[in-house]
């Protein structure tokens, strides 16, 4: 009688034990969420006014050309006599 009074006892602990884990595994899910929509509502970009940031397409006519250097030897790279 008493070991069958024992293993039952054991058997609350760990079904209490079980829902404290299920428990500190829901809150912590639920933090990951949180963090997730903090992310999400940054990444969207609906609360940020970054007009300041565009450019003005008439200041980039001013922007000289820079043409490529078709002229490159890759073994200029490699020598040490220059």
């Amino acid at each position: 009688m008493k070991l069958a009074l024992f293993i039952l006892f054991l058997s609350l602990v760990n079904i209490v034990n079980a829902d404290d884990i299920t428990d500190k595994n829901l809150q912590k899910q639920i933090e990951l969420e949180k963090k997730y929509a903090k992310e999400q509502k940054f990444y969207q970009g609906k609360d940020y006014n970054l007009s300041e940031q565009e450019i003005d397409e008439e200041t980039l006519k001013n922007v000289p050309d820079i043409k490529p250097d078709y002229d490159f030897d890759i073994t200029d790279v490699y020598r040490d006599d220059i």
